[in-house]
């Protein structure tokens, strides 16, 4: 099943089907699913291009055993619990576990009889999809998890309300959502294993006194003191788990609020400054100014 031949014959079974039958790659061991079909059959050459897509409520003996598959797939894993095996490798589904495969890689996929498995999926196909996996680092046959759990739930119910709409424009807007999968994916995910837990509470916790605190906040070794770290701590977690450092990501918040207080009629730079613990205006504005590439004074003229 794993060569070109074989998946042909696979994507031909398909197309004889009725247009409103389920695929055979599908299990029938669902209790209830919404699922999309696009062009099953994409021709080579293509970009990125969905195929499938859906949600699938899985019935407690959910089992489901495929040597190879002819498209490449991300699940995602919403509620419930189970097992998963990829090739040679085995791992256990939680609430926020995501993994993909491919045509050649063997899938092995049960649900926990106590917690079913609540599971959504897109397949989809294209030059240069093997790249954009690795990309997203979630490269075929590959688990990660995602934190939090529902972070990326809300693009999948998209992505499936848009499939079933059928639209002229349904695939490329499918296309463009799969593509902020991916960079959602990169966004919010987290280590697998137990070692990495710790230093990503501790992320976890430092991110969030920054998110709570950044108003009030002036200094990184602020950030250290409160969650028990050192300065120097902070940053290699940010550097492991995010694409910014800690001050960058306390300057976007407060730039944020900053803007959202110039926007008010009569606002003076040096008072949203003061607010914000900025004792010298024109640092504020030079930070102002690097965040969204336009001065206070600008910024306020396009508002």
């Amino acid at each position: 099943m794993s060569t070109f031949g074989q998946r042909i014959s696979i994507i031909d079974l398909i197309m004889k089907r009725p247009a409103s039958a389920s695929p055979d790659f599908f299990s029938p061991q669902v209790s209830s699913a919404r699922r999309f079909y696009l062009d099953l059959n994409p021709p080579r050459g293509t970009a990125l291009t969905v195929v499938c897509g859906g949600v699938e409520q899985c019935a407690p003996d959910y089992h489901i055993q495929r040597a190879s598959f002819p498209f490449h797939s991300i699940e995602y894993v919403a509620h419930g619990n189970g097992k998963l095996k990829l090739g040679r490798r085995s791992f256990d589904l939680q609430p926020g576990s995501v993994f993909s495969y491919a045509p050649g890689i063997a899938q092995h996929i049960t649900s926990d009889v106590q917690k079913p498995l609540v599971k959504y999926f897109v397949d989809f196909t294209g030059d240069h999809t093997k790249q954009w996996l690795r990309r997203c680092h979630l490269p075929a046959g590959s688990v990660t998890n995602i934190f939090p759990p529902t972070e990326i739930q809300p693009l999948f119910d998209e992505l499936i309300r848009n499939g079933q709409r059928g639209t002229r424009q349904t695939p490329e807007l499918c296309r463009q959502l799969l593509a902020c999968l991916g960079l959602k994916l990169l966004e919010t995910r987290a280590p697998l294993k137990n070692a990495d837990s710790l230093a990503f509470t501790t992320y976890l916790n430092c991110r969030e006194y920054i998110s709570t605190h950044y108003q009030q906040l002036r200094t990184l070794e602020q950030i250290a003191h409160e969650n028990h770290v050192d300065t120097a701590y902070v940053c290699r977690l940010f550097r492991r788990y995010d694409d910014q450092s800690p001050y960058q990501f306390l300057m976007r918040l407060k730039m944020n609020a900053a803007a959202g207080q110039l926007a008010q009629p009569g606002a003076l730079v040096k008072n949203v400054a003061a607010e914000l613990g900025f004792t010298n205006p024109f640092h504020f504005s030079r930070v102002f100014k690097s965040v969204f590439a336009v001065s206070p004074d600008a910024f306020r003229k396009i508002r």
